[in-house]
């Protein structure tokens, strides 16, 4: 066959297609009666614009033929869809744009093309690609997207996306296919629909109501239990006393009858229950409850006197400390208050952790410089605010001076008059250091002297530098409400008064211990949310020196109340005293001499600077996890600064005696039994390996294996860097 016949064939085929589509003119409207065979998919998709009068633009990817027949005559609209259901069926989808242009694309590219987004009131159907965002009000679209995706065509066009915070679906697809999504979501979303209905009991109480119908709804074993959906929500409001239920219409009303018949007056007879109290202390609740019941005895006379009904109303309330429990004998209505109270009264209390930083820093300088001189004519010069008095040491060095010894003459013999004895020389006396070491035990610095001839002078300068560091850490944990007390110090004694025997002897002292050091007394209060008043008291004292009698103590102390968020730092103090001192004795008239007055005048400077602050940061556990993990931290803080110095060792002593903690470990390690204990000397000596216990007792790494994971954490910290 040559191609002019190829030619002819094709165009004879395309036009019998074309003659097959007749238009039927009758009045306004148009009828189509489509026949296609063997068809390229592209000269359809120009013959069906051609008729619409509609431009289409063909993807090239958008290949194939097509063989389709319609027996019907077909309105405009219908056309339209005949054409859409067409390119469904061969994976090809018409997007329509604003300006009259159709684009013919795959199907699957269509869920990211400019697909129309409607609404519940579109009126877009068949085949033709859409977008709809549905709303769930009453079912979580995390689960319900799982489900609807089986359901949507998501290798093609169709996609089924779930968007969270706003609980929505977003839905892609053809009308037809999205409208029915949207029906099968309504259904369902009124089957998840689980109101609310709260119930005021009047007799009975919430919490012990709300126990009896989850002991019914428990499942038993053995046997299926009720679905998920028909099992309702039951919450006790012991504030108002109120039972509040949420879940399916039918369950909802099967606990309301079950609580309105459980909810009815008990007979007024006495009774005796025993509670057992989880945190609070039953000689602390005694009061109050006593107080309640009071007012509630109190309140029910006055309304049976104006019902001229007279009923006796005995309460008897006791504490048995053994078991921590309270004893009440009341009548039923009455328990059932009382148990109200118990029930909130009793509930685990926060608890408060304050950690403080104390922190006083003290600085002082000195400068002393005197010149003193003297004569032996009568004259010379002293100064008290600095250098020794110049007479002090004069006298003192006099009196260190030895004395020579006395000659004692020869003796002779008064009958020949030879020497009987010669003479001689006694020693020399020493003199007496003592003042000289007194007077000299007062200077600080440097002093010298110069003697010469009759005259003699003493320089004596001296700077003095003093600067103290003092830091603390203490942590407290306390109780909601509770005082908490920390000092870390010593007991200094103080004598408080003295006195004599009759006869003024054997005389004796009292004598008191005062606290001396760092001191934290705090009281905190939880207040709602995560706010924290604190009533502090801090403290710093010293011993100064001795002061007339006695010793002199320095305190500095800070009372006050203050309100904080839990983790937040509160600052106390701040600079306390700041002083400059300067003291200049000089003789009249010289020491005002330019330079050579230096030498008639003494000058002594003192600057001293004393600053305290105290850092509070206050943090609520309300639970024994948050403990766990402080207390972790704490306990591994100090056993890092324990291998610490034992990484540096003991200059005199083997670091074997060094002490580590174990590794942080909630359970206590129990000695061995006798048994294991003998068993772990027989297996020692006969050289086996250690048993279960020796292994789970010395599991502790040695300190070259702690050693060499911290070199291989630090290796890879470093690689992570430079990544």
């Amino acid at each position: 066959m040559n191609n002019k016949l190829k030619h002819f064939i094709l165009a004879l085929t395309t036009a019998c297609a074309m003659n097959t589509l007749f238009l039927v003119g009758q009045s306004h409207a148009a009828q189509y009666s489509p026949n296609f065979k063997g068809t390229e998919i592209t000269e359809f998709v120009n013959i069906v614009g051609k008729n619409l009068k509609k431009t289409m633009i063909v993807d090239p990817n958008v290949r194939g033929k097509i063989n389709v027949r319609s027996y019907d005559l077909l309105s405009e609209d219908q056309y339209y869809q005949f054409f859409l259901n067409v390119l469904e069926v061969y994976g090809f989808a018409a997007v329509e744009m604003d300006n009259n242009i159709i684009k013919i694309i795959r199907n699957k590219d269509a869920k990211t093309a400019s697909i129309p987004v409607i609404g519940s009131d579109s009126r877009i159907l068949g085949d033709e690609m859409v977008t709809r965002v549905v709303e769930v009000k009453n079912v979580t679209v995390r689960e319900l997207v799982p489900l609807l995706r089986q359901l949507s065509d998501q290798a093609g066009g169709g996609n089924v996306v779930n968007y969270d915070p706003a609980n929505v679906i977003m839905l892609t697809g053809t009308a037809a296919t999205v409208n029915r999504l949207v029906k099968i979501i309504e259904r369902v979303d009124r089957a998840g629909d689980q109101d609310v209905e709260i119930i005021k009991l009047q007799y009975a109480s919430a919490g012990e109501m709300v126990r009896i119908i989850e002991a019914m709804n428990k499942p038993t074993s053995g046997k299926a239990g009720q679905p998920t959906f028909l099992i309702p929500k039951i919450v006790a409001d012991d504030r108002s006393n109120s039972v509040i239920i949420s879940g399916e219409v039918k369950a909802r009303e099967r606990v309301v009858r079950l609580v309105k018949r459980l909810d009815s007056e008990l007979e007024s007879n006495g009774n005796t229950r025993v509670y057992y109290l989880k945190y609070s202390k039953a000689e602390d609740l005694v009061k109050v409850l006593k107080g309640v019941s009071e007012s509630i005895v109190a309140e029910t006379s006055g309304a049976q006197t104006k019902t001229r009904s007279s009923q006796k109303r005995d309460v008897s309330i006791d504490a048995h400390e053994s078991t921590n429990a309270l004893v009440i004998t009341a009548q039923p209505d009455m328990l059932v208050s009382l148990e109200a109270v118990i029930r909130q009264l009793d509930v685990r209390r926060a608890q408060v952790l304050v950690e403080a930083i104390i922190v006083e820093v003290l600085e002082g300088d000195g400068v002393d410089l005197g010149v003193q001189w003297f004569t032996e004519a009568g004259g010379f010069t002293q100064f008290n605010n600095g250098p020794a008095p110049i007479s002090s040491v004069a006298a003192a060095a006099k009196a260190a001076e030895s004395t020579p010894g006395d000659y004692v003459p020869p003796v002779f013999s008064p009958s020949n008059g030879e020497v009987v004895t010669p003479g001689y020389n006694k020693p020399d006396v020493d003199g007496n250091y003592e003042p000289l070491a007194q007077v000299l035990s007062a200077v600080s610095g440097m002093m010298f002297g110069i003697v010469k001839n009759d005259w003699g002078a003493i320089v004596q300068a001296v700077s003095r530098d003093k600067n103290s560091n003092i830091l603390a850490t203490p942590s407290i944990t306390t109780l909601d409400n509770e005082e908490a007390y920390f000092i870390v110090g010593q007991e200094v004694p103080i004598i408080t008064g003295s006195a004599t025997g009759s006869n003024n002897n054997n005389p004796f002292q009292t004598v008191d211990r005062q606290e001396v050091g760092v001191k934290l007394r705090v009281t905190p209060q939880v207040n709602e949310g995560d706010a924290v008043q604190l009533i502090i008291e801090q403290e710093v004292s010293s011993v100064s020196g001795s002061a007339g009698v006695d010793i002199s103590i320095d305190k500095r102390e800070i009372k006050t109340v203050v309100m904080a968020d839990s983790g937040a730092t509160v600052v106390l103090g701040g600079l306390i005293d700041e002083s400059v001192q300067e003291s200049i004795e000089k003789v009249p008239l010289l020491g005002d001499i330019p330079l050579l007055g230096h030498l008639f005048k003494s000058t002594s400077n003192k600057t001293s600077k004393r600053n305290l602050m105290v850092f509070l940061r206050p943090t609520i556990i309300r639970d024994g996890q948050l403990m766990d993990e402080m207390s972790q931290a704490k306990y591994n803080y100090i056993r890092a600064d324990q291998i610490r110095k034992q990484e540096e060792g003991l200059s005199l002593m083997s670091d074997e005696n060094m002490p580590i903690l174990p590794k942080w470990n909630d359970k206590l390690a129990l000695p061995p039994s006798f048994e294991e204990y003998q068993k772990t000397i027989k297996d020692n000596k006969e050289g086996k390996e250690k048993t279960s216990f020796e292994q789970s007792k010395y599991n502790e790494p040695s300190y070259e294996e702690y050693k060499k994971s911290l070199e291989q954490q630090e290796k890879l910290e470093a690689s992570e860097d430079k990544n």
